[in-house]
Order: structure tokens, then sequence, then C-alpha cells
């Protein structure tokens, strides 16, 4: 009995991997690589001016013609200077409680007048909007001179709220942002539902009880960003500071510190850094801490699921 075979099953023939050619390699940083380049270049520009603040600081000379990226003996003299040569801590503490001050009753105030303009339906709503938007096309410094006059005024009949004192550049500080901050806000409580403000009439809310405990944690984000940049303005801010706040125990930092590299600016380059940094540092920290407030979402758990 003949017995036949089969042939046995040709192999698989496995199919060669695509060989990375040149080409492939440039298709790669047409589409993506350029943009990495991009950061790169960006990230640099943007670190060059704090690394070159940093080693101004650390210089021992302390000098702006002897400031080198690399500084060779870095110290903290020019730290030691800045505390027991100048009132930098003075200069600091008006900083921050101005700063403080100013963001959180900016916030506040923007915040009930942008309640009012995105719920409430009254006579004067639409030019008193147009107004406030009107109004922030002119920089607060045109009015510097009319300004003067009214604190010239001011500071006779009651001097606790005049020149060199905190409570005034106070009141400067909140008319400037005060509208801005409104508008801003007025556009993010337009996106809240009003079915949110119905249903807590509907249990016995009143209008304080809705602001205050369902309006405000939603708009948790724009309080953030307004707080932060209210901060920000109020500290770094200086021409109408340098107006107002003329006597030494009164200054801010930003105008204490100008006055350091006004006259000298050889010599004090060094302590005018090291007081650049430390004014730094009450922003980060402040960046830091409303950072989950910024990226959080607008509604997030105003819903159950």
């Amino acid at each position: 009995m003949a017995t036949t075979t089969s042939p046995a099953p040709a192999a698989a023939e496995v199919p060669a991997a695509p060989a990375r050619s040149a080409g492939r390699r440039g298709g790669w940083f047409r589409r993506v690589g350029w943009r990495h380049l991009v950061g790169v270049l960006a990230l640099a520009f943007s670190l060059f001016p704090i690394l070159f603040v940093v080693s101004a600081a650390l210089n021992p000379l302390g000098t702006l013609s002897s400031s080198e990226l690399i500084p060779s003996g870095a110290g903290t003299e020019n730290f030691r200077r800045l505390f027991s040569d100048t009132s930098f801590g003075t200069w600091f503490l008006n900083s921050m409680i101005i700063g403080l001050l100013a963001a959180g009753l900016s916030m506040f105030l923007s915040a009930t007048a942008a309640y009012a303009f995105s719920r409430y339906r009254f006579r004067g709503r639409r030019p008193g909007l147009l107004g406030i938007l009107l109004v922030q096309m002119f920089p607060q410094f045109l009015a510097i001179v009319a300004l003067y006059l009214m604190f010239s005024t001011v500071s006779d009949i009651w001097p606790a709220i005049g020149f060199n004192t905190r409570w005034g550049i106070l009141l400067l500080y909140l008319g400037g942002a005060l509208g801005v901050n409104t508008w801003l806000m007025k556009g993010f409580f337009d996106t809240i539902p009003t079915e949110l403000d119905e249903s807590a009439k509907v249990d016995g809310a009143s209008h304080t009880q809705i602001f205050f405990g369902i309006i405000l944690p939603l708009v948790a984000p724009i309080l953030a960003v307004t707080g932060l940049l209210g901060f920000i303005a109020s500290v770094n801010e200086f021409l109408i500071a340098s107006v107002f706040l003329t006597d030494d125990p009164s200054k801010t930092a930003a105008v204490g510190l100008y006055g350091l590299v006004s006259a000298e600016r050889n010599n004090n380059f060094g302590v005018f850094a090291a007081g650049s940094l430390l004014l730094a540092v009450p922003t980060v920290l402040l960046f830091q801490f409303l950072q989950r407030y910024i990226v959080g979402g607008l509604t997030a758990g105003a819903v159950k699921g």
C-alpha cells in the first residue's frame, strides 16, 4: 500500500521592518521637533533675566559693571547690606499690607458688583457696563494731576487717608482695579446657570445666602485670578506710589528699591537685585497656593450625578 506524504507547509514570510530613512527623521522635525526647539528657546529667554538677577544678588562686588552670569565668591553680603543700610523691612511690610488688602477688597467689591450686573435687571445697567468698559481704555496715571489735587485737600482735612499713608494709596488702587475686575467677573457669573439661584430661592434662601453659599464657591477660579493679579499689580506698582509716598517709612518696596539705584545705580545694583528677589517670593508662594483654584473646574461638584 503506497503511502502519500503531503508537502510540508511553506514557512510564513516575515515582513521586513521598514527602514527609517533620513527623510522620515526630517519629517519628524517638521511635524514635532521644531516645537521642542521653540520651547527651549522660549525657556532660555525667560530664565536669563532671572538668572542674571540671582547672580547680581549673590555677587559680592554688588555693582552693575561687575555683574556676570556666574559670579566668583558668591555670598550673602548684598542681603546683609539690604537690611542693615536700608529700611527694606518697613518697605516690604508696607507692600505686603497694601497688596493683600488691595487684592482682597477689590476682589470682594468686584464680585458684588459683578453679581448685581449679572443677575439683576435695573435702569442704567447697560450704560453702567459700557461706562466701566470705556474707563478701562484710559490708564489711571492720566488722572494723576486731578488725584494729586484731591489728595492735597484730603490731607489737610483728614491726614489719615492723605499723602504718605497706607489707606490713601489703598483707595487709589481700589479705584483703579474695580472696573476691570468687575467686567471680568461679570462674564464669569453669566456662565453659571440661573437655575441654581431659582432652586435656592424655592428652598427659602436669601440673596445673601445665594451669593455667599452658592455663587462664590462656583466662581473660585476667577476670584483666584483677580486676587492674584490685584496683588501683583499693587506690589509692583511704582508710578502712582512714587508720587503719593515720599516719606521713607511710608514707601513701598518698589519705590524704596528704585531710590537705591536712582542716584548710585552702579554701586547699589547688588542690593537692588537682592531686594527684587525677596519681593518676588510672596508672589510665587501666593501663586502656588491659588493654583488649585485656578485650574479647578467651574461647577465641579455643583450638580449631583
